[in-house]
């Protein structure tokens, strides 16, 4: 497998491998044994890009980047800050991010995705990446005036369109060899290029 991505046709919603932009439609249990038909999909037309899987739940960690720390003027946590977003904040790559407040200061934040295949429960560290299926794309989108009012950040992060994920799960690439940029109305505003 390489890049799997989640579609719709009408009412029809379905996973499909994503080859030379071409979709070969899946068949069974993606986070299984996925197979996939041989022939692709035709015609394209009318199928939609969704957010490449639904999860339970959104696990997000914060301060993991240094040099984000550096800019926000703050030490890297000893112990790993994790909070919960909302999955109904999660949207397709491409769309309409709505700000509530739009007279708020509104950050965004490029991230790199983990998407877990199965359930894990009380996994040793050298084990854990024996349960990732994949990465995706995703972005952090912050109400900071609210986060810094509160002194739990999930509501500041979890508004209704506030996680861009996708368009794909990339299921074979090295993560600590990734560039993640994120682009604002196809200007490029964040670069963060890997640790060598």
């Amino acid at each position: 497998m390489a890049a799997i991505g989640r579609f719709q046709k009408g009412e029809d919603i379905f996973y499909a491998k994503v080859v030379d932009g071409k979709l070969y439609k899946l068949k069974g249990d993606v986070f299984g044994s996925p197979s996939f038909v041989k022939r692709p999909i035709k015609p394209t037309r009318g199928i939609r890009t969704l957010v490449p899987v639904e999860p339970s739940k959104v696990i997000a960690v914060g301060l993991n980047y240094a040099d984000h720390a550096r800019e926000s003027n703050l030490k890297p946590p000893e112990q790993p800050l994790f909070w919960l977003k909302a999955p109904t904040s999660l949207i397709p790559d491409g769309a309409k991010i709505d700000l509530p407040f739009p007279s708020h200061r509104n950050d965004f934040e490029a991230e790199l995705a983990i998407v877990i295949g199965r359930r894990m429960r009380n996994v040793a560290a050298k084990a854990a990446s024996r349960y990732i299926f994949g990465y995706t794309a995703a972005q952090d989108i912050s109400d900071r005036d609210i986060q810094r009012s509160e002194s739990q950040w999930a509501r500041a992060k979890s508004f209704d369109t506030f996680t861009p994920l996708g368009p794909y799960i990339e299921t074979k690439i090295d993560p600590q060899d990734l560039t993640i940029q994120l682009f604002q109305n196809g200007q490029l505003r964040q670069t963060r290029t890997p640790a060598r």
